[in-house]
């Protein structure tokens, strides 16, 4: 196992403040990854709040655990951010929870493992599993699935515009030999191209889509988001950190939509009231800073959006 890599949460300090975290707050870390957020949450509340937070991985949980298992303010479910509100059920919590914070993407640590399989950077099987316990790998994926399938996945999820001509190589390839390695996909992808974009992998797009879809990533964050409405408390802060325009065009849309409420016919006798939304819109998208991006070129397609459960 190599040795864990230095995570720096994305607008973290910006994204705190949008929680406006009180003392005595009940709030959930979705995507714990290596801590960041949480222990910003946790510096902030006191002996009677509480955080509860989630992560798919299983090395986050083990990390959760061994940072801060003895704090009685704080809980970790090895699991998806979809699964909130039944945990958040179990835990009599329905409606009291005061915010909630998606960071969403891949952390550091899962990108420099290669082991993961996340990066074709460096060589390593093709994995691609943010729980490794559970579901098909990438690799086991890409030997089963229809061309069609393999197409239809790197076009939505990469936006891919060569997708058909690499899911064509991809099905040729396994014919002769298994694709087993994140260098064997790339390459496959990166001769299969026939234009080269400036300072981007070949691959890029392809790595992304059978990533999102490996991990269901757009199913359970839009599940999450309506989810969302079903636990936290009026009053109560949600923030969204997403690095790609799939995830943030689906936050930007539920949290619209969110705000204008339901729509009716015009002319019905209804009051205001009851045509408000549940959400209202906290200010505009927020990106990383021109410091922020020197620090951490990571952040340069981060945006933050930030929402609030109306009265």
């Amino acid at each position: 196992m190599p040795a864990q890599a230095a995570h720096i949460p994305v607008l973290l300090d910006q994204a705190i403040e949008a929680l406006q975290v009180r003392p005595d707050g009940i709030y959930i870390d979705g995507t714990f990854g290596r801590g960041g957020h949480s222990e910003r949450i946790l510096a902030l509340l006191g002996d009677k709040g509480r955080l509860l937070a989630f992560d798919k991985d299983a090395e986050a949980v083990r990390v959760a655990q061994a940072r801060f298992g003895d704090d009685r303010r704080f809980s970790i479910t090895h699991g998806s951010f979809a699964d909130i509100p039944i945990v958040v059920g179990e835990c009599d919590l329905v409606h009291r929870i005061d915010g909630l914070l998606l960071d969403l993407g891949v952390s550091s640590p899962q990108l420099d493992d290669p082991t993961r399989g996340f990066s074709f950077l460096n060589d390593g099987p093709l994995d691609m599993r943010m729980d490794q316990s559970r579901g098909q790998s990438a690799a086991q994926w890409l030997a089963e699935a229809d061309e069609e399938d393999i197409a239809t996945v790197i076009y939505e999820y990469g936006e891919e515009r060569f997708s058909r001509r690499i899911a064509r190589a991809i099905v040729a390839r396994r014919q002769d030999t298994p694709i087993t390695g994140t260098r064997d996909l790339a390459d496959l992808v990166a001769q299969t191209c026939p234009i080269k974009e400036k300072r981007k992998h070949p691959a890029t797009r392809t790595f992304q889509a059978i990533r999102i879809f490996i991990n269901r990533e757009l199913d359970d964050l839009q599940q999450c988001l309506q989810g969302s409405l079903e636990v936290l408390a009026q009053g109560a802060r949600l923030v969204v950190i997403s690095f790609h325009s799939l995830e943030d065009r689906i936050v930007k849309r539920f949290m619209r939509d969110a705000a204008q409420g339901p729509r009716l016919p015009k002319g019905l006798p209804v009051r205001h009231v009851d045509t408000r939304g549940q959400l209202q819109l906290v200010g505009k998208a927020t990106r990383a800073s021109a410091v922020e991006l020197h620090n951490n070129p990571r952040a340069r397609s981060a945006v933050m959006r930030v929402a609030e459960v109306g009265a």
